[in-house]
């Protein structure tokens, strides 16, 4: 398809963090766009203040013979009503990733974050440093990035830095010269069905590189390093140890849990980098920006600038108030790896305890990882469980709140469920301490008790 062909595009689940970037940057080039989603958020507030216009719910009637092109995400089922109406008027439908992957081939440089955790982090960064360098880039990131207001950017350049997600395999649609592999860890199983199918899938996705590309690898993760078996592009590792050519030492965290480490390029010394997020994944998602960068000739000086400014991107342990005079933080975190790599992150950090609100995300993920999400929370020192967050799932999986509370008993600790969120504050306001740390986690409804807080804390 050629998207210029088209005039008027419609966009179901437009509230999506990647559905609405996409939306403003057609909109930037004077594309027709309007949408809808299943409810109001901060997300259709944001592009109907931006002028797309958004219905709130799905239903038929939004659909009609003006509508040259429907985008719809992979959470969309085929009996929605808009999509079914769509399909009967013949109008053409493409799903998200296939519709980015065009936007990908009208730039002649296409920069692909991809991996099973860390890459709205790790996206932002590189974001973060082509913008530092002068290099005018488009962006687009799966949160709001303060350095561009918002989590797109159309710039003037043949550079586009994208997050490249794995599920349903969408990052295959896109047209790279050079990607960023994190890491490859067992999620989304309800489309993959097993992790030797994720490990082929991102074989696939290195394999679409060109010789003049680059691929950046995680030397540490067997599976991630394996990919430079599949690829034409040119394999730069990152690691913790000199067997990798670009590495990191000497780090060291202050009271915030900010990391200071030193960059070492084939045993050589490049200078120092110092961080404005926490926890150790953030020293190596920097320094595969780091490596990434250099191989498009920016010096490790000029990224560290960009670092130093860069304090996070939204929803990743983003620090959001003080409350009964604990700070509180809202994190994005939904699988168990992530959920350890925030506890971790934390630990450096200062307080007395503990207190969590997490929210599952999807019956699958909770199903099929249920021992491993109770082992991720039970480092907290309070354990609050508001409801699972169905997504685009019904409850198949016979999976309950009460399955993680009795996974933690097993484990020695206490948790509570609480459906209520003006339950959970109260919870909240009339236990937490001055000197603790309370964090909000989970991909879905719990991010609005910590804007519950914040209406509260100061």
């Amino acid at each position: 398809m050629n998207i210029n062909d088209y005039k008027n595009v419609y966009m179901i689940g437009i509230g999506g963090i990647s559905m609405s970037g996409i939306a403003e940057i057609l909109k930037k080039w004077n594309f027709n766009v309007t949408g809808s989603d299943s409810q109001k958020s901060s997300q259709t507030e944001w592009l109907e203040d931006n002028g797309i216009k958004v219905n709130i719910g799905q239903v038929s009637e939004n659909i009609d013979e003006d509508i040259d092109l429907v985008v719809y995400t992979a959470a969309i089922h085929e009996d929605n009503p808009e999509l079914v109406k769509a399909k009967e008027l013949k109008i053409p439908c493409v799903e998200r990733g296939e519709f980015l992957g065009e936007i990908t081939k009208l730039y002649k440089d296409t920069i692909g974050i991809a991996g099973t955790h860390g890459k709205t982090s790790t996206t932002s960064m590189v974001a973060s440093a082509f913008l530092e360098a002068e290099y005018d880039p488009s962006i687009q990131v799966g949160a709001v990035l303060k350095a561009i207001d918002g989590n797109y950017r159309v710039g003037s350049s043949d550079y586009f830095i994208i997050e490249a997600c794995e599920y349903c395999e969408s990052y295959l649609n896109f047209k790279q010269r050079s990607a960023i592999v994190l890491n490859i860890d067992s999620d989304h199983l309800d489309y993959f069905g097993s992790i030797e199918n994720i490990e082929k899938s991102f074989q696939k996705y290195v394999s679409l590189l060109p010789e003049n590309g680059y691929l950046i690898l995680n030397r540490d993760d067997e599976r991630c390093f394996n990919l430079r078996n599949f690829t034409k592009a040119q394999v730069i590792t990152v690691g913790s140890t000199d067997e990798a050519d670009w590495t990191y030492k000497n780090v060291s965290f202050d009271d915030d849990g900010y990391a200071t480490y030193t960059v070492y390029n084939k045993s050589e010394n490049k200078g120092n980098v110092t961080l404005k997020v926490a926890g150790m994944h953030n020293v190596f998602n920097s320094l595969c920006c780091v490596a990434l960068c250099n191989a498009y000739g920016i010096d490790v000086d000029t990224v560290a600038k960009a670092l130093l400014k860069f304090d996070g991107a939204s929803r990743r342990l983003e620090y959001k108030c003080m409350f009964n005079g604990a700070k509180v933080y809202d994190d994005y975190g939904h699988h168990p790896t992530e959920i350890m790599a925030t506890v971790k992150g934390i630990k450096n950090k200062k307080y007395n305890e503990s207190w969590v609100v997490f929210e599952a995300h999807t019956y699958s993920r909770l199903s099929q990882h249920l021992k491993e999400f109770a082992e991720s929370l039970v480092h907290f020192d309070h354990i609050i469980l508001t409801d699972i967050y169905a997504a685009r799932e019904v409850n198949t999986y016979d999976i309950h709140e009460s399955d993680l509370i009795m996974e933690l008993n097993k484990l020695g600790k206490e948790a509570v469920h609480i459906s209520s969120h003006d339950d959970i504050v109260k919870l909240l306001q009339d236990n937490v301490k001055d000197g603790d740390i309370v964090l909000t986690l989970g991909a879905g409804n719990v991010t609005k008790i910590a804007s519950k807080l914040k209406e509260l804390g100061n």
